[in-house]
């Protein structure tokens, strides 16, 4: 399980926002992604939650991110994560929206809806408030890719944009780590 404070990242750098949009670190975690899915000739697609379209807008900051990126879905509603996403509706009774399973759920469902090489996703607890028996700060963040399905859970500190900006910049070092162990990155 990570831990992870307000305004850093997992290696504990901290974060500079830019634009209002997109932290500087999430600026170029995005690029370095960008730069590997090119050289794989692989592509990278989004399923948020909490983030509600930050992640992609990471991607999409990046020139020639159309080759790389191939799209997103916001499934805020949880029955959304069923009917576009695939997620498992007994799974989402059984575990609830804010779970490791949820997450992988999510990005495997979106790798293959919007056929990508990778399906990345984000679910978690932003708050004010807790959601259910999940305190503010559980994020639930997955990457689906051709060797399988790599999950991790977050403990974040902060306010609601802190904690939505930091998943992003979680949810691209999960991605940058998953493309660094193909072995076909030259």
């Amino acid at each position: 399980m990570s831990e992870s404070g307000v305004g850093t990242n997992r290696a504990g750098t901290s974060e500079a926002w830019t634009s209002g949009t997109c932290p500087a670190s999430a600026e170029d975690l995005a690029g370095r992604c960008h730069e590997l899915l090119r050289r794989q000739h692989a592509t990278a697609a989004t399923a948020e939650s909490l983030t509600g379209g930050l992640l992609g807008a990471a991607f999409t900051h990046q020139a020639g991110s159309s080759a790389t990126y191939r799209g997103g879905v916001v499934s805020y509603a949880v029955d959304l994560k069923t009917s576009l996403l695939g997620v498992d509706a007994d799974q989402l009774a059984e575990h609830g929206p804010v779970h490791p399973s949820t997450a992988r759920a999510m990005a495997e469902g979106v790798r293959d809806r919007l056929g990508a090489t990778y399906g990345l996703s984000t679910t978690g607890v932003a708050g004010p408030e807790p959601h259910g028996d999940q305190p503010v700060g559980t994020v639930d963040v997955a990457c689906a890719g051709p060797a399988g399905t790599r999950g991790e859970r977050l403990r974040l500190r902060g306010d609601r944009e802190q904690i939505r900006r930091s998943t992003v910049t979680a949810a691209l070092e999960l991605l940058l780590d998953v493309l660094r162990a193909t072995p076909h990155n030259s």
